[in-house]
């Protein structure tokens, strides 16, 4: 999932410095590189896959 976040927020980071758009100081493509890596620097971490189910369980005897 974030990967995908990621993904989107690298799109828009592209079409605004393709079209040479002016922005405000704090919304720049180079801020939103940043927090696209962000993104998939936590999506290749593992986070927020869920919770993991542990494989072994014991039995009673």
């Amino acid at each position: 999932m974030f990967a995908a976040i990621g993904a989107a927020i690298f799109a828009i980071a592209y079409i605004i410095n393709a079209t040479s758009t002016s922005t405000d100081a704090g919304f720049t493509p180079i801020s939103l590189l940043l927090a696209g890596l962000v993104f998939v620097a936590l999506h290749l971490a593992g986070v927020g896959s869920g919770w993991a189910v542990p494989s072994r369980r014991r039995r009673r005897r």
